[in-house]
Order: C-alpha cells, then structure tokens, then sequence
C-alpha cells in the first residue's frame, strides 16, 4: 500500500502540499511573538501616519506574517487540485497540530531548568534562560486561541470563495480566483485575531484595535497581489509534473469536493 501511494504523483503531490502547508502555519504560530518594523527592516524612514485618530502608527508587524504567503499559495493550490475538502481536512489537521505543539511547550516550560543551564547565557546578554524560554514559547492562551480561530475561519472562507469563483470562471483567470479569495479570508483572519486579541483580551480602545488591523491588512493585501506569478509558476510546474490530462481531470474532481 505505501508503494503505490508513494509512486502515485497526486498523493506524492498532496504530500508535500501538505507538508508546506502545515510546517509554515506552525513555524508562523511559534515565531509570531517577535513584533519587526517593516520601514526599518527596509532602511526607510517610519510612517509615523494617524487613522481613526490613532497617531503614531507604523508597519509594525508580527513576524509570523512572513511564513504566511506560503500558506495562502498551498491554501489555493490544494483547493485547485484536491477541492475544500482537501483544504478543510489539512486545516482541522493543522489546527489540531498547533494546539499540540503549544501544549508541549507549556509542558516543556514547566519543567525545573537546570541551575548552570539557567545562567548559561549571561554573557551573551541573556540572565535568565528560563525566562526568556518562558517568554518566547509560553504565549498567552487568549492569543492563541484568537490566532486558530482566526486561522480556521480564514481557511474556509478562502477554499468557500475560491471554489465559487473557479465554477463562474472555469480555467481562466487563475490570478482572480487565487487573489480574491485571499484576500477575502486575510479580511476575515485579521479582523478575527485584532478583535479576540487585542480588543477583548488586552481592553484596547475599538479605533485602535481597527487602525492596527488595517495597517496588518494592507500588508496582507500588498503581498497577495505580489504573489500572482509565483501562483501561475507553481500551476505550470504541477501540469508538467503531473500531465495535462490527470492535472485537467484532479481539477475538475475538485469542483465537487
């Protein structure tokens, strides 16, 4: 049975699909953490606007933002090849993985630090080990719980809407099916974690919870829009992978799924 679901190139191709899909979601939810400046990562000035009366922002991002146009890629690729089931399947999967994947940090941090591991690192600059292990892995349970929710609606948004506009467009127009839906379930992703998080679980004010996930969103927006072609470079290396006639009859299994 292995034998044949390896040298099959659609389960082989679900396979790493899968594989990309998941290890990104997962490296996004444990290094999501760290905040970055997007203006001085790129060695430009600040933004420094207001929006809705909120002064002072800037692209200020998490992140776990970077991992995340992988993702939206395998998000729509697998709905193309393998529909919203294979999409629903690999996000409840994904879900259930992060939630794993945090309850053994949580164990991980409870354990007694060994007292030369602790100071092992004043020097470097670090005077407690085990609180920065704490700080970094020990996420607050309200961030995480926004974060998959926000993820597993997103995901079903996107595969809902992609499929609805693959059945009005058929084969054309790849880069409006793949960008539309991603940009409809980022809408929904941020606007889903700003408000858990930060409005109901940290008390920040509506306006500011709105202005920092517009700024989060446009971001999101920008990238969907630059990962177009890498989104119809990926489609033609499937096709030749796995031929004009299986990838054409996969699609249109995927309709129905």
């Amino acid at each position: 049975m292995i034998h044949h679901i390896v040298k099959d190139k659609s389960s082989r191709l679900f396979i790493i699909l899968a594989g990309f899909f998941i290890a990104n979601a997962v490296i996004a939810e444990i290094i999501g953490v760290k905040i970055f400046s997007l203006e001085s990562t790129l060695g430009i000035e600040k933004a420094n606007f207001t929006l809705l009366g909120e002064s002072g922002l800037a692209f200020d991002l998490s992140v776990g933002v970077l991992p995340w146009p992988v993702v939206f890629i395998m998000t729509d690729i697998i709905n193309e090849y393998y529909g919203v089931r294979g999409v629903r399947f690999l996000s409840v999967l994904t879900a259930g993985l992060i939630s794993f994947a945090f309850f053994v940090f949580y164990f991980s941090i409870s354990m007694a630090p060994a007292d030369w591991w602790q100071v092992s690192q004043t020097d470097k600059g670090v005077p407690d080990m085990q609180a920065a292990y704490t700080q970094i892995l020990g996420q607050g349970m309200n961030i995480i719980i926004a974060s998959l929710t926000a993820f597993l609606v997103g995901q079903l948004t996107d595969a809902t809407v992609f499929r609805q506009i693959k059945r009005f467009t058929g084969e054309r127009r790849i880069w409006m099916r793949a960008t539309v839906s991603t940009l409809f379930s980022q809408l929904i992703d941020t606007v889903v974690v700003s408000y858990i998080y930060l409005y109901f679980s940290l008390g920040f004010s509506f306006p500011r919870v709105t202005a920092i996930a517009m700024v989060g969103y446009t971001y999101k927006f920008t990238i969907a829009i630059l990962c177009t072609p890498l989104i119809y470079l990926i489609h033609y290396l499937i096709e030749r992978y796995l031929g004009r006639e299986r990838a054409a009859s996969m699609k249109q299994a995927a309709l129905g799924l």
